[in-house]
């Protein structure tokens, strides 16, 4: 069996100051071109979930209140998985590409949160028409836009 590297290129502040990527320095040349995209694919580390126990948990009891009973960490967005990576696509507000800024709408990750990649988010390779999901989700927002009303807390169990 490989082992990999990561190496984290930056963090994501979520903080009183507001939602930002901050892009380590050797990394800033990485963003150009990027203005022009209003939204990203940023790919994060769980790192509050990095352990042994978060790792070797493979199953999970009902974390939605209408999906089956147990369910697999594979069928859920939870931080609890083999490899405690998470994908986001995230709204850009704005870019600052010399200081290796870039403001973002909403990120569901923890302040100092590192950050392993981010890549353009492109309907053509990203976005899917008709998804099909199981009846119990069936409900939830059909896009980013909508999930920003929709009333999240009345789904989870946790």
């Amino acid at each position: 069996m490989n082992n990999f590297e990561v190496y984290p290129i930056g963090k994501i502040h979520n903080n009183e100051n507001g939602t930002f990527i901050e892009i380590e320095s050797r990394y800033i040349p990485a963003m150009r071109a990027l203005e022009g995209f209003s939204h990203i694919n940023v790919i994060w580390w769980f790192s509050d979930f990095d352990n042994d126990k978060a790792r070797n948990t493979l199953q999970t009891p009902q974390p939605y209140k209408n999906s089956p009973d147990t369910m697999g960490v594979f069928a859920t967005r939870s931080p609890i998985r083999p490899n405690p990576i998470a994908l986001t696509t995230v709204e850009i507000i704005h870019l600052n590409c010399q200081k290796g800024l870039i403001q973002i709408a909403y990120i569901d990750a923890n302040d100092n949160t590192p950050l392993i990649d981010i890549k353009p988010y492109t309907p053509s390779l990203d976005r899917v028409e008709t998804p099909g999901v199981p009846d119990w989700c069936c409900h939830w927002p059909k896009s980013l836009e909508q999930s920003a009303y929709f009333p999240w807390e009345d789904e989870f169990n946790f």
